[in-house]
C-alpha cells in the first residue's frame, strides 16, 4: 500500500536532530552476532528436508554461528569439547529455520484511511523492529521482503545484520516497480491529490532500467515487479497485465546484469505467462494460474510463492478495517480460485515455495499456511521442505540456510510434537537459535546446561 511522506527537508531536519543523539548514546546490540561457545543440541527427532526423512537420538554441534557437525547423538557428543553447552530437546522435533519467502514486515494490517493519509514511513520504521523480532519467534530465522516504502526495509536488515535488534535474516527488494495507475501506484482519488514520496513507479524499458539501478545502488537485494492488477489496491481489475512482454524482459535482464533475481507479482494468467517467458525466478500469489502458465512455469523452474492462507484473514477482517468494497470483492474473486490453482500446480510438479504475504496479516502468524497447503496439494514433508531447501534455493542462499548440515548457519528450531503428523504444530514453536544464538526456550528446563 503507498503511502504520504513528510517532504525531503522535513527528513532532513529529523535526521540533524537525531544524529547528536545517537552518537551521545550508542545503541547496545540486541544479541551478540556471533556466540563463541560451542554447543551440543540433542534432537529427539531431526528433519531433514533434502531427504524428505526424520532421524531419531541425533544430536547438532554448533561452534559459534555455524554447523560443525551432524549425526547420532552418541558419536556427536564424543566430539565436543568438555564444557560445552547442552541444549537437551530429546523430547523434541527439531527443524531447520524456517523461510518466508513473501513478506511485508515493515507494515502490520489496520485501518486503511489511517494508513493512507495519516501515517508515513517513519511511522513504519518506528515499530518494525516489533514485526521482526514476532517473525524470528515464530520460528522464521530467514524471510524474503518484498516490498517496503522509502526504504525502511533495507534499514531494518542492516540493523538485524549488525545487531542492534532482534529479528530474521533478509533478503530485501525495497519499492516493487510498478506501472503508473498500477498495483504500486495510489489509484482511486481525486487526481489533485498528490502523495510525495519515493517509488517504484516506472514506464518503458529506459525508466525500468533506471529504476532498478536506483533501487540496487540504495540496498536492493532483488526486484520486485507487479506484472499485474491486485487485490488490495484500487484499480479495477485483479488480474489484468500491467507491463508489457518487453518491459518485463528489461526487468529481468537488466538486474541480471547487477546479480538479482526477480519476484513477480501476479494474479492474473497473461501476466504470469509474460512473466515467466521473461525469466523471472518467482511469481508470487499466481491467484488465476492456467495450464499453459503450469507448463511454462514447470518447463523453465519457476518458483510459485503462494500466499494461500490469508484470504481467510481478509474476508474476516478487512470490512471492519475500513477497506473499500471493491477490494473486498477482489479477494472474494480471487481467493477459492488461487487455492484450487495452487493444487493444480502441486499436481502438476511445478516447484513450490513458501511464502505468506504476512503484513496483509499479523506477523508471527507465518505458519498457519502449513495447513492449508496441506489442505491443497502438499504433504507435510512437502509444505516443510517448501519453506527450508525449496525457499534457500530460491533465494540463492542454499549454501547457508535450510537444513541443518555442517557448514550452514545455526538456525534451528524446534516443537513439542510431530509437524508430519500434525501439521499445525508448526504454529506453536517453542525453541529458535538463529546463528547460534538462542532467541526463544520454552522447552527445556533452564535453557542449557554445561556438558
Amino acid at each position: 500500500m503507498t503511502r504520504s511522506v513528510l517532504p525531503a527537508a522535513a527528513l532532513s531536519a529529523l535526521a540533524a536532530a537525531v544524529v547528536p543523539l545517537t552518537a551521545q548514546a550508542p545503541v547496545a546490540p540486541a544479541a551478540a552476532a556471533v556466540p563463541s561457545v560451542t554447543v551440543v543440541i540433542k534432537a529427539g527427532r531431526l528433519v531433514d528436508p533434502r531427504a524428505g526423512t526424520t532421524l531419531t537420538n541425533q544430536a547438532i554441534l554448533v561452534e559459534g554461528e555455524r554447523i560443525k557437525e551432524v549425526g547420532p547423538a552418541s558419536a556427536v557428543a564424543g566430539h565436543a569439547p568438555a564444557g560445552a553447552r547442552v541444549i537437551d530437546l530429546s523430547g523434541a522435533t527439531v527443524l531447520p529455520g524456517l523461510i518466508d519467502c513473501h513478506t511485508h514486515v515493515t507494515s502490520d494490517p489496520g485501518d486503511y484511511y489511517q494508513q493512507l493519509f495519516r501515517q508515513s514511513p517513519i511511522d513504519q520504521a518506528v515499530v518494525a523492529h516489533v514485526f521482526a523480532k514476532r517473525t524470528l519467534e515464530a520460528g522464521f530465522t530467514t524471510i524474503r521482503n518484498v516490498g517496503a516504502d522509502e526504504f525502511v526495509d533495507v534499514a531494518l536488515r542492516n540493523a538485524i545484520n549488525s545487531g542492534v535488534v532482534a529479528g530474521p535474516r533478509m533478503q530485501v527488494s525495497t519499492m516493487p516497480l510498478s506501472a503508473t495507475g498500477g498495483h504500486g501506484d495510489v489509484n482511486g482519488f481525486s487526481p489533485y491529490l498528490r502523495f510525495e514520496q519515493a517509488s517504484g513507479i516506472a514506464n518503458g524499458v529506459d525508466e525500468i532500467r533506471s529504476k532498478i539501478r536506483w533501487e540496487i545502488k540504495y540496498g536492493a537485494d532483488l526486484i520486485k515487479v507487479l506484472a499485474s492488477a491486485g487485490v488490495l489496491s484500487e484499480e479495477e481489475s485483479v488480474g489484468a497485465p500491467q507491463y508489457s512482454q518487453e518491459e518485463l524482459n528489461a526487468v529481468v535482464q537488466e538486474a541480471a546484469m547487477w546479480g538479482k533475481k526477480v519476484a513477480a507479482h501476479a494474479h492474473g494468467a497473461e501476466a504470469i505467462k509474460r512473466a515467466v517467458r521473461a525469466g523471472v525466478a518467482s511469481v508470487e500469489h499466481g491467484s488465476l494460474l492456467d495450464d499453459e502458465g503450469i507448463r511454462l512455469m514447470k518447463e523453465r523452474g519457476t518458483y510459485l510463492v503462494a500466499d494461500i492462507y490469508n484470504d481467510d484473514y481478509i474476508l474476516a477482517e478487512y470490512t471492519r478495517l475500513g477497506y473499500p468494497q471493491k477490494i473486498i470483492d477482489k479477494e472474494r474473486q480471487v481467493g477459492r480460485l488461487q487455492r484450487e490453482n495452487f493444487k493444480k500446480a502441486v499436481q502438476a510438479g511445478v516447484k513450490i515455495a513458501f511464502g505468506t504475504d504476512a503484513g496483509v496479516y499479523p506477523h508471527g502468524w507465518n505458519a498457519k499456511q502449513f495447513a492449508h497447503m496441506v489442505r491443497w496439494g502438499l504433504t507435510p514433508m512437502q509444505a516443510i521442505q517448501a519453506a527450508t531447501v525449496n525457499a534457500a534455493d530460491l533465494l540463492g542462499w542454499a549454501d547457508r540456510v535450510g537444513a541443518v548440515e555442517p557448514g550452514k548457519f545455526a538456525d534451528v528450531i524446534a516443537v513439542a510434537g510431530d509437524p508430519l503428523q500434525d501439521v499445525t504444530v508448526l504454529e506453536h514453536v517453542g525453541f529458535v537459535m538463529k546463528g547460534g544464538a538462542v532467541v526463544k526456550d520454552s522447552l527445556t528446563a533452564g535453557g542449557t546446561h554445561a556438558r
